[in-house]
């Protein structure tokens, strides 16, 4: 037999493509348009439906940026339609095929009721199926012209991000607004066509199915008549009909589908949009909910929910309706899709806690997995975690992108930093958005990596990235590769069945072992500086304001805890916490609304605290400590004055209860305590610290060298740090002034001030205080650099193998060598409050307030020593996607604690993120819970959700191995019950004195504390 593959396969792409796509439509009669322009912000269909409308032609520019216009539809459905399928087909001038980043509109009926959205490949509302004729049409489409933000692909920086910059132009031309017939038969052949053709394509050459099929389809174009499409198409497709009966291998891979939109709860657009968002897509999937009964549609971020059954009644009844018939499936148990490292351990446990008990108090649902694909890597804590909240799987798919190395598997067990192991999936198909084009679902197979051992894989489906969801076209395509040979079989089901079948065949499925780093977007632990910092304060002030409320409530008559208001300040947070939010990757306009929210937060969170300690009754001042560590050190008097205290964890004390064993002594540039003596040299940086107690010198070089880096990542500017960063750089050697500012004998201070680069300037004060090894760097940045970041070096004479960094409720360690790839790719990692190396005998530990990024770099000396360089990353100044990020002012504080074991950096990384609060108060009350025994660290105490007035206390070990305990409590102790993080008991806690705790390493322990009745 000749070759004929070219001529056959250029054949049916073009009559598919030119003849048969644009006869999908049969008949079209135009809809009379009318439009008002929203002034501002988008507004109620109620006072749209009031409006004064303006005739409105086809092919007319509309729509400034981040603008919302309202276009009233009127037509009615021709006589000679009657039993045909008729639909409104709206074409707002879509650029491109994506969803999420352009215009999008939603479709009301007269009365306010949404009906659907439209969007670039959506394009279609459902009128009459069959037609009677002579239906009356009146619509008032909600229209969004949001710019496309990725139009120049991240080339240069665009204004368009924020509605303050982005000016007035009109973005797009509307093309298109008819009633329509849709001709059933030609539209079956034209996906009957894609499938096939994608097939083919995707098969080998070799393979006898692929010219099979390739022999079918030159014979049905044999058989279409090209004048008559419709009236052919049925044996047209009568010809097909036997290569698409053809089943699948009895081995064949088995792609377990279910929609999708993932939905970002900001990102290219600000919240206000995906308020909006959340409705269009809604609404697309109840509609095609009624279409397919086998239908089924996963949608995570309890939020979004929140935003639907707030502002779209209508819509949140259809949910409601789809998830009672099983085709909405509730997915994730989070508030929001969270960045996976950046949020503190209990900020994790409120993302789980709030979003189970969402989903279980609205729709009867208790989730049973962590729905996660598209956040930047994610942390050891999480299997914890997320079996602690009742879940049993976890999904991602965005460690596939990694730049360096591939991930040896899809489906695995993956273990946590304690050891407790939740059953996890990536998907094959390598996407969140997928389709079941021929391309994914031999992608799918190629790239499954449990060949052997399993025989499933989770195929996410629909438009997401800013939402859109599933097609009818892609439901369509689903039926036709349920049992086809030579696609993997495609069965529309639950995520959880999915993982429970795939769970019952793959029990001994491989173990992965600590974090699932992402080697690529490290840049997030860095980019938006103040948004990372706001939510870092936000955390703190939240576990501050929770503590004194309690104790306040516990102590104060007439004194009421403010459940709701922490409960709607917490959602604020956690919503932050998005992961195109917290990690810096989103537009101007998203980040200058995050700083204002977080003003906000710690504002009222601030005004909730004081109330709580005035509860306590005012008297005498006092220091209050909210760590879950004693504390000596210097505090300043309401006066300003310093004072040295020394206070119980979780506990008062008055001001000046106790003497440090030394004063500060400050000679030149020299700060010393009898602890440490700190010398900082002419050029601002430290030229020794020398600790005093171990009668050793701490540093190898100068420390605290700032150096400015050029950064300019190949690609995605605000994600990406790249390796080649370290090349190109400047250290910043030269100071405007170098004074003393404080010289008392609890504080000595040196404060050093430079100006560089595009008009920057740094000042930094170095202070050492009295008792206390650690020495902060308070430092003030006016930052005006455009693609540079900025690192902090300090070099310590130490030869760590590993550097071991806080993450939630403990710790993980990385190698300091780089002996594979995998240690290589990790040059740039993510740390919360402290990072620390150590050799036998010694370690030193980098601390900070707000910073997440950081390297650990080792050399050795010619005089052979080791030098380990920690080096934090302070600011970046990336310019797309917002092109003033970072710029302006920066405050924040880092500290070097020289001598310090794990403990010690545990500790004084809550004291430094928890500064000790001054206030009035009477006499002392009793800590609400106190922990005898190392190790056992209190992370939050706060009176039950549930308004029972129980005492709910999260603890965790912190050190990294088995610790041991009391809790003890400051009330009257009844009962204790260990609880999951939804505080639901799940045992009996023994009461001996207090309540004896025993933890593994890393484990986290949930108490619910009944108060016994006091006469």
């Amino acid at each position: 037999m000749h070759d004929e593959r070219r001529r056959i396969e250029e054949r049916v792409e073009r009559v598919h493509n030119q003849r048969i796509k644009p006869a999908v439509y049969s008949a079209t009669v135009p809809f009379e348009v009318e439009a008002w322009q929203a002034p501002g912000e988008p507004v109620p269909f109620e006072e749209a439906a009031a409006a004064r409308y303006e005739p409105f032609a086809m092919d007319t520019p509309w729509g400034p940026p981040w603008g919302t216009t309202w276009f009233r539809m009127r037509g009615r459905v021709p006589a000679e339609w009657a039993g045909r399928r008729v639909e409104a087909v709206i074409d707002l001038g879509f650029v491109g095929d994506w969803p999420g980043n352009q215009a999008e509109a939603l479709v009301h009926l007269a009365d306010g009721r949404p009906l659907k959205a439209v969007n670039p490949l959506n394009q279609y509302v459902p009128i009459a199926n069959p037609a009677a004729g002579g239906e009356e049409i009146d619509y008032l489409v909600e229209a969004a012209s949001n710019p496309d933000i990725l139009a120049n692909d991240f080339a240069a920086p665009t204004l368009l991000g924020d509605v303050l910059t982005a000016g007035d132009k009109p973005l797009y031309t509307f093309r298109r607004a008819d009633l329509a017939v849709l001709d059933e038969e030609v539209w079956h052949l034209d996906l009957d066509l894609q499938v096939l053709r994608e097939l083919m394509v995707h098969l080998g050459e070799h393979e006898p199915r692929r010219h099979e099929i390739m022999h079918a389809l030159d014979r049905a174009m044999d058989v279409l008549d090209l004048d008559d499409i419709s009236g052919s198409a049925a044996a047209v497709r009568e010809v097909l009909a036997p290569v698409l009966a053809k089943p699948a291998h009895a081995s064949a891979h088995t792609v377990s589908g279910v929609g999708h939109a993932h939905i970002d709860s900001a990102w290219l657009w600000p919240i206000r949009e995906t308020k909006r968002k959340t409705s269009r897509t809604f609404s697309n999937v109840t509609s095609l909910a009624d279409e397919y009964d086998d239908f089924i549609f996963a949608c995570s971020q309890a939020q979004q929910y929140e935003w639907v059954r707030d502002n779209y009644p209508h819509v949140w009844a259809r949910i409601q309706e789809s998830v009672k018939k099983g085709q909405w499936a509730p997915v994730g148990g989070m508030w929001v899709e969270a960045d996976g490292n950046l949020p503190g351990g209990e900020a994790i446990a409120r993302q789980l806690i709030h979003g189970k008990r969402f989903f279980i108090e609205h729709f009867g649902v208790e989730t049973k997995g962590v729905w996660l694909p598209d956040s930047f890597g994610y942390t050891a804590a999480y299997p914890q975690l997320a079996k602690l909240a009742g879940n049993e799987w976890f999904l991602t798919q965005k460690i596939s992108w990694n730049q360096t190395n591939k991930f040896p598997h899809h489906t695995f067990w993956w273990e946590g930093i304690d050891g407790t192991r939740i059953f996890t999936h990536f998907p094959p198909v390598d996407t969140y958005n997928a389709r079941f084009s021929g391309e994914e679902m031999d992608r799918a197979v190629r790239n499954y990596s449990e060949k052997g051992g399993g025989t499933r894989s989770l195929a996410p489906f629909g438009w997401g990235d800013g939402g859109g969801g599933p097609t009818r076209e892609i439901m369509e395509r689903a039926r036709r590769l349920a049992d086809l040979e030579g696609s993997p079989k495609v069965v529309v089901e639950h995520p959880d069945e999915f993982f429970a079948k795939a769970r019952a065949e793959y029990e001994d499925a491989p173990v992965w072992n600590g974090e699932l780093y992402l080697e690529l977007h490290r840049a997030t632990y860095t980019s938006q500086a103040r948004t990372k910092q706001g939510n870092r304060r936000s955390e703190h002030k939240l576990r501050e304001a929770e503590l004194w409320a309690t104790t306040a409530a516990l102590h104060a008559p007439g004194y009421a805890y403010p459940y709701e208001k922490l409960d709607r300040l917490w959602k604020t947070v956690l919503l932050h916490q998005f992961h195109d939010i917290l990690p810096g990757s989103s537009i101007a306009w998203v980040h200058r609304e995050a700083e204002a929210e977080y003003a906000r937060v710690a504002a009222e969170l601030e005004e909730l605290t004081a109330e709580a300690v005035a509860a306590l009754g005012g008297g005498e001042a006092r220091v209050f400590n909210t760590s879950p560590f004693e504390r000596a050190e210097v505090v300043r008097t309401s006066e300003g004055a310093p004072a040295y205290v020394q206070v119980p964890a979780g506990g008062s004390a008055p001001i000046a209860s106790a003497e440090p064993a030394q004063p500060v002594s400050v000679t030149g540039r020299v700060l010393d305590n009898g602890l440490v003596r700190v010398e900082v040299a002419e050029d601002g940086t430290l030229s020794s610290v020398y600790d005093l107690r171990a009668n050793r010198e701490v540093l190898a070089d100068r420390g605290n060298l700032l150096r400015l880096h050029t950064d300019l990542p190949n690609y995605w500017d605000a994600w990406d740090i790249d390796k080649h960063y370290r090349n190109r750089y400047k250290d910043l050697l030269e100071t405007e002034s170098l004074t003393v500012v404080e010289d008392d004998p609890l504080i000595g201070a040196i404060r050093v001030t430079r100006a560089f680069g595009k008009g920057s300037k740094l000042t930094q004060t170095i202070t050492l205080r009295a008792g206390s090894p650690r020495i902060d760097f308070e430092t003030e940045i006016d930052w005006h650099e455009a693609e540079k970041i900025l690192k902090a070096g300090f070099p310590v004479d130490i030869r760590a193998p590993h550097s071991s960094a806080e993450i939630q409720f403990g710790h993980i360690q990385r190698p300091t060598h780089t002996n594979t790839s995998w240690e290589a790719a990790r040059f740039e990692v993510s740390g919360h409050r402290w990072v620390h190396i150590a050799e036998p005998g010694y370690g030193v530990a980098v601390i900070n307030d707000s910073t997440y990024g950081h390297d650990v770099t080792r050399t050795v000396r010619e005089d052979g020593g080791t030098t380990t360089r920690v080096s934090l990353s302070l600011v970046r100044a990336p310019r797309v996607p917002d092109p003033e990020a970072d710029q302006g002012m920066h405050r924040f504080t880092y500290s070097l604690l020289p001598g310090a074991d794990i403990e010690d950096a545990v500790a004084e990384g809550y004291a430094l993120n928890l500064p000790l609060r001054v206030a009035d108060a009477v006499g002392a009350p009793e800590p609400v819970v106190s922990v005898d025994g190392d190790g056992v660290t209190v992370e939050a105490v706060k009176l039950a959700d549930d308004m029972s007035g129980d005492v709910v206390v999260r603890l965790y070990e912190s050190r990294g191995g088995r610790a041991q305990g009391v809790l003890r409590t400051g009330f009257p102790l009844a009962g204790a019950q260990i609880t999951d993080l939804l505080e639901r008991p799940l045992e009996t806690a023994e009461i001996d004195g207090g309540v004896p705790v025993s933890l593994r390493p890393f484990q986290v322990l949930t108490l619910r504390l009944q108060r016994a009745e006091v006469d």
